[in-house]
């Protein structure tokens, strides 16, 4: 998705004059392209990622458009206050783009492990949140993103991610899509680990367990008339996130509030620490969140309901 991001950037900046890439000492070849055609729109601002958010929220105020780049976080949890305070309680329109998210740099330990960076962003007003599932979503979020007038943050992975999207299908903020229609359950997954929902669904459907899969890439806002016309059956999220605060909670929350009695099982990490290093596909085994995995606690899920009722 890195590669993605850098070629879309590219392309919108050369379309945008006011568009300006931050980076915090990441992606320096990433970004030949864009400083070989723009030098004097691209700054490095070295491992000082609080400086790069205030740095970008005084671009902004200047009328430009910045954008800041570097691992998630490193550019959530150790710039929060910057955040706050020089971007959203201004109402600076800032892009922010976590790269690496959730379980994606595993095997570096908790350092570069982001699971608590979407609870963090949606909590803070005028901050839009999106999760993109693959590099053609991204693509199209990039480009919803530069016509908002509001900060914004971009959650994505950081390579490999397999297309899972119709490039074509265009990407707007709190607006979900159903890729597959099913009857007994509901999942609702949320950026790259999209495709180990998908698969799960094709696990169960091999049992003959029949079950929806809705790609909600858009965190805040969320898709409100599509979770007020979901049926009533189990409602499952599913996110590279902790279930505390994330995602699952944001669903969970708007139906709470709006009195829609759900049966809802949050798939996430655990709220514990990750203490063993290894790949991704293996962190996402350990927390329950491959294919198999899912597939697993959807069928127990399902199969309490059916218990419920009887």
């Amino acid at each position: 998705m890195r590669n993605a991001f850098a070629d879309e950037i590219l392309n919108i900046a050369l379309a945008d004059p006011r568009v300006v890439v931050l980076s915090g000492d990441i992606g320096n070849r990433l970004f030949d392209k864009f400083k070989a055609a723009m030098p004097d729109r691209f700054h490095n601002c070295g491992i000082a990622e609080a400086n790069m958010i205030s740095m970008a929220a005084g671009l902004a105020a200047s009328g430009l458009r910045p954008v800041c780049y570097t691992i998630t976080p490193f550019v959530t949890t150790r710039c929060l206050e910057q955040i706050k305070v020089d971007v959203c309680y201004h109402a600076m329109p800032v892009t922010i783009v976590g790269t690496g998210s959730g379980l994606s740099y595993a095997s570096l330990g908790a350092t570069h492990h982001s699971f608590e960076d979407l609870a963090i962003m949606r909590v803070l007003p005028g901050m839009l949140v999106a999760a993109p599932a693959d590099p053609p979503e991204l693509r199209n979020a990039m480009r919803r993103t530069f016509s908002q007038d509001s900060a914004v943050y971009l959650r994505i992975g950081k390579k490999g991610e397999p297309t899972l999207t119709d490039s074509n299908v265009p990407f707007d903020f709190g607006k979900w899509q159903e890729l597959i229609s099913g009857t007994q359950a509901v999942i609702l997954a949320c950026g790259t680990v999209l495709v180990e929902a998908l698969e799960a669904a094709k696990l169960l459907a091999d049992e003959g367990v029949s079950v929806s899969v809705w790609n909600c890439a858009s965190v805040k806002p969320l898709d409100e008339a599509a979770l007020l016309s979901l049926p009533n059956v189990p409602i499952v999220t599913v996110e590279e996130h902790s279930i505390s605060g994330g995602f699952g909670s944001a669903v969970t929350e708007f139906l709470g509030q709006r009195g829609v009695l759900r049966r809802i099982l949050r798939c996430g990490i655990p709220d514990e620490f990750l203490h063993d290093c290894g790949e991704q596909e293996e962190a996402r085994a350990h927390c329950g969140l491959d294919a198999a995995g899912l597939s697993a606690q959807i069928r127990s899920a399902i199969q309490a309901a059916s218990e419920s009722r009887q």
